[in-house]
Protein backbone atom coordinates (compact mmCIF):
# COMPACT_ATOMS: atom_id res chain seq x y z
CA UNK A 1 0.00 0.00 0.00
CA UNK A 2 2.84 2.42 0.81
CA UNK A 3 5.45 0.82 -1.44
CA UNK A 4 6.87 2.14 -4.67
CA UNK A 5 4.26 2.26 -7.35
CA UNK A 6 1.51 3.60 -5.09
CA UNK A 7 0.26 7.17 -5.00
CA UNK A 8 0.59 7.18 -1.20
CA UNK A 9 4.31 6.45 -1.46
CA UNK A 10 4.81 9.34 -3.85
CA UNK A 11 2.73 11.70 -1.70
CA UNK A 12 4.19 10.97 1.73
CA UNK A 13 7.78 10.46 0.55
CA UNK A 14 7.38 13.59 -1.63
CA UNK A 15 8.86 11.83 -4.64
CA UNK A 16 8.24 12.34 -8.33
CA UNK A 17 4.82 10.88 -9.23
CA UNK A 18 6.14 9.35 -12.46
CA UNK A 19 9.36 7.58 -11.42
CA UNK A 20 9.14 7.63 -7.57
CA UNK A 21 12.89 8.31 -7.50
CA UNK A 22 13.50 12.06 -7.66
CA UNK A 23 12.56 14.45 -4.88
CA UNK A 24 9.92 17.08 -5.58
CA UNK A 25 11.40 19.64 -3.16
CA UNK A 26 14.99 20.81 -2.78
CA UNK A 27 15.16 19.87 0.92
CA UNK A 28 13.52 17.08 2.90
CA UNK A 29 12.77 19.38 5.85
CA UNK A 30 9.57 21.39 5.22
CA UNK A 31 10.67 24.06 7.70
CA UNK A 32 13.76 24.92 5.62
CA UNK A 33 13.11 26.42 2.20
CA UNK A 34 9.41 25.54 2.42
CA UNK A 35 8.58 26.70 -1.10
CA UNK A 36 11.73 25.47 -2.88
CA UNK A 37 10.13 23.20 -5.50
CA UNK A 38 12.40 21.70 -8.12
CA UNK A 39 11.55 22.62 -11.69
CA UNK A 40 11.94 19.08 -13.03
CA UNK A 41 12.55 15.61 -11.65
CA UNK A 42 16.30 14.98 -11.54
CA UNK A 43 15.75 11.31 -12.42
CA UNK A 44 13.14 11.18 -15.19
CA UNK A 45 12.86 14.83 -16.25
CA UNK A 46 9.15 15.28 -15.47
CA UNK A 47 8.32 18.98 -15.43
CA UNK A 48 6.43 19.60 -12.18
CA UNK A 49 4.71 22.88 -13.04
CA UNK A 50 2.91 22.10 -16.30
CA UNK A 51 1.80 25.67 -16.92
CA UNK A 52 1.72 29.00 -15.15
CA UNK A 53 -0.62 28.74 -12.16
CA UNK A 54 -0.71 24.94 -12.19
CA UNK A 55 -0.49 24.75 -8.40
CA UNK A 56 -3.47 27.05 -7.73
CA UNK A 57 -5.53 23.86 -7.41
CA UNK A 58 -3.27 22.76 -4.55
CA UNK A 59 -4.89 25.52 -2.47
CA UNK A 60 -8.12 23.52 -2.47
CA UNK A 61 -6.24 20.41 -1.35
CA UNK A 62 -4.61 22.41 1.44
CA UNK A 63 -8.02 23.72 2.44
CA UNK A 64 -9.38 20.16 2.66
CA UNK A 65 -6.39 19.09 4.79
CA UNK A 66 -7.08 21.99 7.14
CA UNK A 67 -10.78 21.08 7.32
CA UNK A 68 -9.76 17.51 8.23
CA UNK A 69 -7.60 18.88 11.07
CA UNK A 70 -10.47 21.08 12.23
CA UNK A 71 -12.98 18.22 12.25
CA UNK A 72 -10.50 15.96 14.06
CA UNK A 73 -9.89 18.66 16.67
CA UNK A 74 -13.61 19.25 17.23
CA UNK A 75 -14.40 15.52 17.48
CA UNK A 76 -11.49 14.99 19.89
CA UNK A 77 -12.78 17.87 21.98
CA UNK A 78 -16.36 16.61 22.25
CA UNK A 79 -15.43 12.96 22.70
CA UNK A 80 -12.35 13.17 24.91
CA UNK A 81 -11.52 16.65 26.18
CA UNK A 82 -14.87 18.35 26.82
CA UNK A 83 -14.49 18.12 30.60
CA UNK A 84 -10.82 19.12 30.71
CA UNK A 85 -10.34 22.18 28.51
CA UNK A 86 -12.44 25.16 27.49
CA UNK A 87 -13.57 26.01 23.97
CA UNK A 88 -11.26 29.03 23.95
CA UNK A 89 -8.25 26.87 24.74
CA UNK A 90 -9.36 24.45 22.02
CA UNK A 91 -9.37 27.26 19.44
CA UNK A 92 -5.92 28.41 20.58
CA UNK A 93 -4.64 24.84 20.17
CA UNK A 94 -6.26 24.53 16.74
CA UNK A 95 -4.86 27.84 15.45
CA UNK A 96 -1.41 26.94 16.84
CA UNK A 97 -1.51 23.52 15.15
CA UNK A 98 -2.55 25.13 11.87
CA UNK A 99 0.35 27.59 12.03
CA UNK A 100 2.87 24.90 12.97
CA UNK A 101 1.67 22.49 10.26
CA UNK A 102 1.45 25.09 7.47
CA UNK A 103 4.76 24.08 5.79
CA UNK A 104 3.75 20.41 5.94
CA UNK A 105 0.33 21.18 4.45
CA UNK A 106 1.94 23.28 1.74
CA UNK A 107 4.16 20.43 0.62
CA UNK A 108 1.55 17.70 1.01
CA UNK A 109 -1.01 19.65 -0.99
CA UNK A 110 1.44 20.16 -3.85
CA UNK A 111 2.46 16.51 -3.99
CA UNK A 112 -1.19 15.42 -3.83
CA UNK A 113 -2.00 17.84 -6.67
CA UNK A 114 0.91 16.49 -8.74
CA UNK A 115 -0.36 12.94 -8.21
CA UNK A 116 -3.82 13.86 -9.54
CA UNK A 117 -2.30 14.54 -12.95
CA UNK A 118 0.62 12.09 -13.18
CA UNK A 119 0.75 8.32 -12.93
CA UNK A 120 3.53 5.97 -11.99
CA UNK A 121 5.30 4.98 -15.21
CA UNK A 122 8.48 3.05 -14.42
CA UNK A 123 9.19 2.52 -18.12
CA UNK A 124 9.81 6.26 -18.47
CA UNK A 125 12.49 6.30 -15.77
CA UNK A 126 15.76 7.79 -16.86
CA UNK A 127 14.32 9.35 -20.03
CA UNK A 128 14.51 13.11 -20.05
Amino acid sequence: MFGKGSKLYSIFAMKCPRCHEGDVFETRNPYKKMTALKETCPHCGLRYEKEMGFFFGAMYVSYMLNIALFVTTIVAYFVLLDKYISGTLLMIIYVSLTAILMPVYYRLSRTIWLNFFNSYAPEKRGTK
